[in-house]
């Protein structure tokens, strides 16, 4: 009987301005949970929020299956092209160092299924830039999954200073 992995939940965030890239990552068996939420996100669109199945290319489904879900709602083609485009392959890539870096082992990768919840600031304009954070922010969350990072002393350590891009802290 093979033991179910744990499922790995992962957060980043890299760079700033709009091109900015926060990614939340849930990452699980097929047959889990993770299943689950992966097939009804996907069956289940909203409007504005449309999930996909990234790709590297079309044709070319990257593994770990990823399910793309954009946290923010499609705003005009530019951010939809940017959302499409730029942070697709952004994150499709960001999987793919992963896997080959080890943080994702390649030999469980048919068996797992990824959720990558994807924030698009619709300001954003600079598609190398939305490219290059989703792609190290996809790496990065992956890493903090399969490791469990922060750490609660972490944490504990910094409670009292709440901050983040929306949010300055309070004096």
């Amino acid at each position: 009987m093979v033991t179910p992995s744990p499922v790995e939940i992962g957060e980043a965030f890299v760079g700033s301005g709009p091109e900015a890239a926060h990614l939340n990552t849930v990452l699980g068996d097929r047959g889990g949970p993770v299943e689950g939420a992966w097939v009804s996100a996907l069956a289940m669109p909203r409007p504005g929020h449309v999930a996909f199945v990234c790709v590297l290319r079309p044709g070319l489904a990257v593994k770990p299956l990823t399910l793309f879900v954009n946290k923010a709602p499609l705003a005009g083609a530019t951010h939809e092209r940017l959302t499409w485009g730029a942070a697709q392959a952004g994150v499709a890539t960001g999987v793919l160092d992963a896997v080959a870096d080890g943080v994702v082992p390649p030999e469980g990768v048919d068996a797992r299924l990824l959720v990558a919840a994807v924030w698009v600031d619709p300001a954003a304009a600079d598609e190398a830039g939305v490219f290059d954070h989703n792609r190290l922010a996809t790496r990065a969350a992956l890493e903090a999954g399969h490791r469990g990072t922060p750490g609660l002393d972490d944490l504990l350590a910094r409670h009292h200073h709440a901050e983040n891009p929306f949010f300055s802290g309070r004096s």
